[in-house]
C-alpha cells in the first residue's frame, strides 16, 4: 500500500499550503494594517478575500473535476498558489493585495474540495480513513511551521509582511512539481471516461502488483447510480470441485466457488434469517426499533461491522485462501486491455482471440475473460460488440442450477461476483441474464462440526469450515437490454466510454440514494461550522493572556505580538499528536464512533467555559480552567469533528457525481464559515462570550443527535459498496414511510 500512501502524502501538500496561508495572514495582518494604514473594514476584507475566493471556486470545482479529472484541478490549484504568492510578494497597494488573496482563495478552495476526493478514489479501503486524515495533519503542520516563521520574523527590527506572504510560492513550486510529474489521475475517474488501459496502469502502480483485474471490475460496477438491489444470504463452506464437463447435481439451490488450488472449492447455500445484514434490512436492529427516528441506513451499515473484530478491516477474511481471485486464473496469450479505442472494432466476433499483442484495439476485457454458460450449449455464439465483458475460467462461483459467477476480493471483507441466472421462456427456450453480487462475510470462519443441523435445509456438509455471508444483488452497472437481445455469451455490459457524460449528471442528484447521501454530507458540514471552533480560536489569545502566559513571555523580552505568535504555534503543535491518534483510530474505531465519543467532550468543554465566564472564582482559577478546556476542545475537535466531515463526504457519493456532490457540501462549508466568522463579533457584543459558547454547546448536542440518527459507519468498505448501501437504505426508508 506504499504507492497509495505516497500519492496521498503528495496530494495533501495542497492542505499544507492552506494551513500555512491561514497562519501567515493571521500574523502578517498586524504589519499590513500599520504599513498600509488600513481601517478595520478593509483589514477584514484583506483577510476574508481568500475565504471569498474559496467559496466562489467551489461552486464550479466539483462539476469541472467530474469533466476534466481530479489531477488537472490539483495542478491548477498549485499554479494559483504560486502566482498568488508572487503577487503578494510584490503587492504595492491594498488593491493588488486583495487580488492576490482572491487567487490564493481559488487555490485553497480547489485543494480543500478535491484532495479528499482524490485520496478516497486512490486509497485502498482498509486505510482510506487514515490517509484521508492526512489533510488535517498536514494543514495543522503547515499552520505550526508558519507560526514559527512569523514568530522568527517578528523578532527582526522591521518585519516584512510581503516576505511572510510571498514565501508561499516556494512550497507551492514543490506542489506543482509533484502534481505534474508524480500524481496519477484517479483510476475511478479514468474508468468513468472509458480510459481502461490507463486506469489499469495507475492501479498497478498504486497497489504495487500486476493483477488488478478485480479492482478494475469493481470500478466499472461503481459507475451505476440507483437501480434495484436485493439483500440475500448464504452459508458458504468447502465442497469438492466438479470436474470439467460433469453434470450439475440435482440440488438446485447451491452456489459453488472455485478456489485457486486444484480440488479446492466452496459451496454457497441460500438461507433466510441467519444474516445480520438481512435481518437489519427486514426489521432493523433492536436499537433501530427502540429509536424510531434512526435512519435505516445506520442500521444497515452497522450490521456490517457488528461482528467484525475491533482491529479494523485490514484484509478480506471471506474465502481466506483465495486472495485476489483473478491473480490465480489461467494465463492468457491475449491482451487484457479494454480501452475506448476498442470500440473501433465493433462487429468482430465476441470469442475472437484477435491480435495477441499489447494493443488497445484488442477486444478482450481486462476484468473477466470468457466463460461458458449452459445457455451457450444450446446456440451458436453470435457476433456481438467488442465492448461486452466476458468471464474468466477457473475464477468462478458456479451455481448448480446452471448459474455461474465470476468472483474477486475487493477489500474490507467484500467479494465481487456476477451470477448467471437461467430460466425457460414462454417458448420453451432458455433465457438468461447477469446479476452483480457484493458478498460480505459475517463472523469468523472456523471448524464447526455438526453445527449446521439446526440451519434450514441442513444438507450442507457438516465437516470442515463454513462462513455466513450476506449479498447485495443487483443489475450490473452498465447492463444493456439491447445487448442482451443479441444473446451475448457473457455479461451484457456496454463500454464505459459509451455512457461517459461530457459534463456532470445533474439528474442523478434526484436519485433517492444520492439525495440521502447529500442530506448526511450537507448536514454534518453545517453542524461542524456552528460547533464552535472559530469562536474558540478567536477566544484562545484572550484566555491565555488571562492565564498569565503572555506576561510570562513578555518578561522574557518578547513583544506582545511575538508572544501571541508563539502561543499560537504552541496551540497548533498540541493538535498534531491528537491528529496522529485519530489517524490510527479512523479505520479501527471508525468515523461514527469517533464522532459519538469526541462530541460529548466538546459539549462539556463549552459548558465549563460558559460557567467560568458566569461564575467568578478568581482570576487564576478561571484562567486555569479556561486554558484546560480550550486545550481539550482543540484536541478532541481535530480527532473527530475536524477531519471526519470531509472524509465522509468523499466516500458516500457515486463515482459519476462525486465531484459535483462534494462541491455542494464544500460550498455549504464555506458559506457556514463566512456566516460564523462575521457573526461572531456581533454575537459577542450582544450576548457576550457566555451566550456564544452556550449556543455552540447546543449545536454540538444537535450534532451528536444527528450523527447518532443519520450518519452511518463507512470504515473499511469499498466506495462502490457504500453507495450501494445508500441506495438500499433510501429505498427501505421510503418503504417504511409509505407503510
Amino acid at each position: 500500500m506504499r504507492g497509495a500512501a505516497l500519492v496521498a502524502i503528495a496530494a495533501t501538500i495542497g492542505n499544507f499550503l492552506q494551513g500555512w496561508d491561514n497562519a501567515t495572514i493571521a500574523g502578517a495582518i498586524v504589519y499590513i494594517k500599520e504599513d498600509l494604514n488600513l481601517g478595520t473594514s478593509v483589514e477584514g476584507l484583506v483577510v476574508a478575500m481568500s475565504l471569498i475566493g474559496a467559496t466562489v471556486i467551489t461552486t464550479c470545482s466539483g462539476a469541472i473535476s467530474d469533466w476534466l479529472g481530479r489531477r488537472p484541478m490539483l495542478i491548477i490549484s498549485s499554479i494559483l498558489y504560486f502566482i498568488s504568492g508572487l503577487v503578494m510578494l510584490w503587492s504595492p497597494n491594498v488593491y493588488v493585495l486583495c487580488i492576490a488573496r482572491l487567487l490564493d482563495g481559488f487555490g485553497i478552495g480547489l485543494a480543500v474540495t478535491l484532495v479528499p476526493v482524490y485520496i478516497s478514489e486512490t486509497a485502498p479501503s482498509e486505510i482510506r480513513g487514515l490517509l484521508n486524515t492526512l489533510p488535517q495533519f498536514t494543514g495543522s503542520g503547515g499552520m505550526f511551521l508558519s507560526y514559527c516563521m512569523v514568530f522568527g520574523m517578528s523578532l527582526m527590527d522591521s518585519p516584512s509582511w510581503r516576505l511572510m506572504l510571498g514565501i508561499l510560492s516556494i512550497p507551492s513550486l514543490l506542489y506543482f512539481a509533484l502534481t505534474v510529474f508524480y500524481l496519477p489521475e484517479s483510476p475511478r475517474w479514468l474508468v468513468s471516461k472509458g480510459k481502461m488501459l490507463e486506469a489499469k496502469q495507475v492501479l498497478q502502480r498504486l497497489r504495487g502488483r500486476e493483477d488488478v483485474s478485480g479492482e478494475m471490475a469493481l470500478l466499472v460496477e461503481g459507475l451505476g447510480i440507483g437501480g434495484e438491489t436485493s439483500i440475500e444470504e448464504y452459508i458458504i463452506g468447502p465442497a469438492d470441485e466438479l470436474a470439467d464437463g460433469q453434470e450439475p447435481t440435482a440440488d438446485k439451490d447451491k452456489i459453488r466457488l472455485y478456489g485457486p488450488e486444484e480440488g479446492l472449492s466452496w459451496v454457497a447455500k441460500p438461507i433466510t434469517g441467519q444474516s445480520i445484514l438481512g435481518l437489519a434490512s427486514r426489521q432493523g436492529s433492536m436499537v433501530n426499533q427502540s429509536v424510531p427516528l434512526m435512519d435505516p441506513l445506520v442500521t444497515l451499515f452497522g450490521s456490517v461491522h457488528e461482528k467484525l473484530p475491533e482491529t479494523g478491516s485490514t484484509r478480506s477474511m471471506l474465502f481466506p485462501n483465495f486472495g485476489s481471485m483473478f491473480s490465480t486464473a489461467e494465463p492468457h496469450g491475449k491482451n487484457e486491455h479494454w480501452d475506448e479505442e476498442s470500440l473501433q472494432r465493433e462487429g468482430d466476433d465476441y470469442a475472437s482471440d484477435a491480435a495477441g499483442g499489447d494493443s488497445d484495439d484488442n477486444l478482450h476485457s481486462p476484468l473477466i475473460s470468457r466463460q461458458t454458460t449452459s445457455l451457450e450449449k444450446d446456440m451458436v455464439p453470435p457476433a456481438s460488440h467488442g465492448s461486452i465483458l466476458s468471464m474468466r475460467r477457473h475464477s468462478t462461483l458456479v451455481q448448480d442450477s446452471g448459474e455461474q459467477v465470476g468472483s474477486t476480493g475487493i477489500g474490507g471483507g467484500w467479494q465481487l461476483a456476477w451470477k448467471w441466472s437461467e430460466r425457460e421462456g414462454e417458448d420453451g427456450k432458455k433465457e438468461g441474464g447477469f446479476k452483480r453480487i457484493y458478498l460480505h462475510q459475517e463472523g469468523v470462519p472456523g471448524s464447526r462440526r455438526g453445527s449446521l443441523v439446526s440451519l434450514p435445509g441442513n444438507d450442507i456438509p457438516a465437516e470442515g469450515e463454513f462462513i455466513q455471508a450476506a449479498a447485495l444483488v443487483s443489475q450490473p452497472a452498465l447492463y444493456s437490454k439491447e445487448l442482451m437481445n443479441q444473446h451475448p455469451v457473457g455479461p451484457a455490459m456496454v463500454h464505459p466510454s459509451e455512457t461517459a457524460s461530457k459534463g456532470p449528471i445533474w439528474a442523478a442528484l434526484l436519485d433517492p440514494g444520492v439525495k440521502r447521501a447529500l442530506l448526511v454530507g450537507v448536514g454534518i458540514q453545517i453542524l461542524q461550522q456552528f460547533s464552535g471552533i472559530n469562536g474558540v480560536l478567536y477566544y484562545t489569545p484572550q484566555i491565555l493572556e488571562e492565564a498569565g502566559v503572555e506576561v510570562l513571555l513578555s518578561n522574557l523580552g518578547l513583544s506582545s505580538d511575538s508572544a501571541s505568535f508563539l502561543i499560537s504555534a504552541f496551540t497548533t503543535l498540541l493538535m498534531l499528536p491528537c491528529i496522529g491518534v485519530a489517524m490510527k483510530l479512523m479505520d479501527i474505531s471508525g468515523r461514527r464512533r469517533l464522532l459519538l465519543t469526541t462530541i460529548p467532550v466538546l459539549i462539556v468543554s463549552l459548558i465549563i467555559l460558559v460557567f467560568s465566564e458566569i461564575v467568578d472564582s478568581g482570576t487564576v482559577v478561571n484562567a486555569a480552567i479556561s486554558t484546560a478546556c480550550v486545550i481539550i476542545y482543540f484536541c478532541c475537535f481535530v480527532m473527530g469533528y475536524g477531519p471526519i466531515p470531509n472524509i465522509l463526504c468523499s466516500e458516500i457519493f457515486p463515482t459519476r457525481v462525486r465531484g459535483l456532490c462534494i462541491a455542494i457540501c464544500a460550498l455549504v462549508y464555506w458559506i457556514g464559515d463566512i456566516i460564523v466568522t462575521y457573526t461572531l463579533p456581533l454575537m459577542l457584543s450582544s450576548i457576550g462570550l457566555a451566550g456564544v459558547f452556550g449556543i455552540y454547546a447546543v449545536v454540538c448536542v444537535i450534532s451528536w443527535v444527528f450523527v447518532f440518527l443519520k450518519v452511518p459507519e463507512t470504515k473499511g468498505m469499498p466506495l462502490e459498496v457504500i453507495t450501494e448501501f445508500f441506495a438500499v437504505g433510501a429505498r427501505q426508508a421510503a418503504t417504511t414511510k409509505n407503510e
